[in-house]
């Protein structure tokens, strides 16, 4: 069967017999290079496409074809058909070879530098490309597109500095605000200034995150690290507490720091008697803190484990495995000790399945991912508040 590739070479060749046609049939017949009707080399190629022979019909059309006026949107065409297709090397061959002509026009010029730093894009060539990105990102009609791949190639180089000053022009040039992600790059230096133990570096680039910005949930989450990190516990349980009370998704990375916070403090009485009121007042936080609970073990806060049995004695499909109604009717020795089982297996499955999903692009994960892989959208994964049966639901019915 003909590939896609191989309809729109077909029109390519198709095309240029045409125009080929047009001129000899219209055009100035005194002068020397006037195209003939059709050109055999076009009934060639064509019958390398019949025949299926695409990378022959590529490399005639390749070498037949002048750059000239007449003909350098057909190689804009056929280079970005090669970088389609994955031969990122013919496409680079083509836009160098349109490069190098002496009398190109600017524009011309501008596009096939950003045609080329694309082709190294896709081959993984990311100096190369950056060089080309850089040059078109100062004054071409390229410079938004230029300044957008140059924050991609430096996100994936972790050139988190270079990244805030592209992503800053790019807000002057392109008109619009991308204050969430440049307070994402901020995060990412403070990220790394924690882990050299430079916290006044890292104090300084959370500040600057939030500074003017719309405050993202990881810039609070970061500080609090902080905080935690330098042994000021008192900070940290403030800031943990606050991200709780305002960001309900964060839960699932604060509530395991605050229990720990409190264990050092030797005040988990205090922490049982915030959590209570929290889940008292907005009852829909109970499935999160049960959630969290058991997927990092958390026991032996009375709250916390209130939220974790009303969860599983109330979680349906659950019940297509275990009575738990029965369990608990029980001695209360024995309710204990089946909960507890019951209570190890949901930790289990749950540490074998994603626990957070994007909500741009559906990929999901184990850990939160601040910027996703797919999409590479940021902020933009949120946690599970329900552990995920559908696998044990399958191997279940694969049974049967």
């Amino acid at each position: 069967m003909p590939t896609e590739s191989t309809f729109l070479l077909a029109g390519l060749f198709l095309l240029l017999a045409a125009a080929g046609w047009a001129m000899g049939r219209f055009g100035d017949r005194d002068e020397e290079d006037a195209p003939l009707p059709l050109n055999v080399d076009y009934l060639k190629g064509l019958n390398f496409l019949l025949n299926e022979q695409t990378d022959q019909a590529l490399e005639h059309f390749l070498a037949m074809v002048r750059v000239d006026d007449k003909t350098i949107e057909t190689h804009f065409a056929l280079g970005s058909l090669f970088r389609r297709r994955g031969e990122v090397d013919r496409a680079i061959r083509i836009h160098q070879n349109i490069i190098a002509r002496p009398d190109l026009a600017s524009e011309q010029r501008d596009q096939a530098l950003f045609s080329l730093a694309k082709d190294y894009l896709h081959a993984g060539l990311l100096d190369r490309a950056e060089k080309l990105f850089v040059r078109l990102s100062q004054g071409s009609r390229y410079q938004v597109q230029a300044l957008e791949s140059l924050c991609r190639i430096y996100e994936q180089e972790k050139e988190w500095q270079k990244a805030i000053e592209a992503g800053q022009q790019l807000e002057i040039i392109g008109g619009r605000s991308i204050a969430l992600q440049i307070a994402h790059y901020y995060c990412e230096l403070a990220e790394a200034a924690i882990r050299q133990k430079d916290f006044n570096a890292a104090r300084h680039h959370v500040k600057k995150a939030q500074a003017g910005r719309p405050r993202t949930m990881r810039g609070a989450l970061t500080r609090a690290h902080i905080a935690r990190e330098t042994d000021d516990h008192k900070t940290a349980i403030r800031l943990y507490h606050r991200i709780m009370d305002e960001h309900t998704y964060l839960i699932s990375e604060a509530l395991p720091e605050i229990v720990a916070a409190h264990e050092r403090d030797g005040s988990l009485d205090s922490l049982d008697a915030s959590l209570r009121a929290m889940v008292e007042s907005d009852p829909d936080m109970r499935t999160l803190v049960a959630y969290t609970a058991i997927v990092n073990g958390i026991t032996g806060i009375p709250v916390i484990d209130e939220c974790v049995q009303r969860y599983m004695l109330e979680e349906s499909t659950l019940s297509e495995f275990v009575d738990l109604n029965r369990l608990t009717k029980g001695a209360s020795d024995g309710q204990s000790e089946a909960l507890q089982k019951v209570r190890g297996a949901l930790s289990k499955l749950a540490s074998a399945t994603p626990r957070y999903q994007c909500q741009e692009c559906g990929f999901s994960s184990q850990r939160l991912l601040w910027q996703c892989p797919s999409c590479r959208n940021w902020e933009t994964q949120r946690p599970a508040s329900r552990v995920q049966f559908d696998t044990v639901l399958q191997h279940s019915i694969t049974k049967r």
